[in-house]
Formats: C-alpha cells, sequence, structure tokens
C-alpha cells in the first residue's frame, strides 16, 4: 500500500529529518495501521529533573506520526507531501528513561485518499501514546497532518 517497506521507514527519516538523526530516534516496528519509535535516554537531551526534555518527547511522538502518515501514504510522495498542520502534546507523568512513542492513524485512511485523488487537501490525525520502560503513560500527542498536492 504505502511503496515504502517499513523497514526503510526509519533509515529514509534519518536521512530527510535531520533532528530525527540527532536525536538517534529508532524505528523498530513501521506498518500502515502504527509506527513504534524508540528514544533512547541520553544525559545530553534530559531536562531539569533528570527526564527527557519535553522537546525530545515531542520530537519522538512527532516522528511516530510522521512515520506512521508515511507508511500509509508513501505511494503518493511522488504527487504529495505530507505536512502536520496542528499537533497538541500532553505531558502526562514525569518521564524517566527509554521512552516508546506509539502512533496509529485515528481516520479512514481510504477517505483521505480518495479526498486527495479526488483533487482535495485531505486532512487526517494520527496519535501517539508515549510510555516509560514500565509502560506507563508519559505523554499523548495528537498531530494533524495533511496530504498537500505537488505543483507541477
Amino acid at each position: 500500500m504505502s511503496g515504502i517497506p517499513g523497514d526503510q521507514i526509519g533509515p529514509l527519516m534519518h536521512s530527510v529529518v535531520p533532528m530525527v538523526a540527532t536525536l538517534a530516534l529508532e524505528y523498530p516496528e513501521v506498518a500502515p495501521d502504527r509506527a513504534v519509535v524508540i528514544l533512547r535516554d541520553q544525559p545530553a537531551y534530559r531536562n531539569h529533573v533528570g527526564g527527557p526534555h519535553a522537546a525530545a518527547m515531542f520530537a519522538a511522538a512527532e516522528s511516530a506520526t510522521g512515520a506512521a502518515a508515511i507508511a500509509a501514504f508513501g505511494d503518493l510522495m511522488d504527487r504529495a507531501v505530507l505536512l502536520p498542520t496542528t499537533v497538541t502534546m500532553d505531558y502526562l507523568a514525569i518521564a524517566r528513561g527509554d521512552l516508546t512513542a506509539t502512533a496509529r492513524i485515528d481516520a479512514d485512511v481510504d477517505a483521505a485518499r480518495a479526498q486527495f485523488e479526488a483533487g482535495e487537501r485531505p486532512e487526517f490525525d494520527i496519535v501517539c501514546d508515549i510510555t516509560d520502560p514500565d509502560g506507563e503513560a508519559t505523554g499523548f500527542l495528537r498531530a494533524r497532518w495533511t496530504l498537500k498536492a505537488l505543483k507541477r
């Protein structure tokens, strides 16, 4: 469906998004229905309470939503660009250790594709849970993405 195998999306993200490489984000699972990103505990990216900085947590979760978007719509990238339009982040608990960001598309992918094919600019939500090594929720992100047609 995506035209980009899930195991290639992580390396793609590292090559086209410098922040992903800077944070050394890992992509152990990427499929059309979900994407998982690992943010390893790195002292250089900690905050004043010893956990991952809010910006690093945001980057990991937003990157997971991007990977999910690419997994679902990657085959359209010769005609469209994927862009986040609005993102909200809830910080639920002080995070410690390695974090796992698990994103899933909270929309009808087929309907979004049909809108795009009809010449419209679809918008769709992708949500992401962030958990610590014990599986406790430390954050939640909701991103609104769009498929914008490339100008020819």
